[in-house]
């Protein structure tokens, strides 16, 4: 892969990857905006950041030399935090389906 398109490629996945978890962040912060399977479209949300945000770096890792990943970095971190507190819920929902 050439160093001008690994670039192109990293910037597109940390966007994608920032936007899906400004989403989901949104959606953690606001939950009544999806009062059905909002916890899992959190959920969803935050796994499709961590995943375009580790693939922007280990492309970016693997080939552009001098690669300063930050702005991957802070997606993958807004990802883990969308995931941490979108888990908290769903896993209070299924408490709550299992003792009903």
């Amino acid at each position: 892969m050439s160093a001008d398109h690994a670039r192109r490629t990293v910037r597109i996945l940390t966007w994608i990857g920032i936007a899906t978890g400004v989403i989901g962040g949104l959606l953690v912060a606001f939950p009544t905006v999806l009062p059905f399977g909002g916890p899992w479209v959190q959920l969803a949300l935050g796994i499709a950041t961590l995943v375009s945000a580790f693939r922007a770096r280990k492309i970016g890792i693997a080939s552009i030399p001098g690669f300063d990943g930050r702005l991957s970095l802070a997606a993958a971190l807004l990802g883990f935090l969308v995931v941490f507190f979108a888990g908290q819920v769903a896993f209070v929902m299924l408490l709550a389906a299992a003792n009903a």
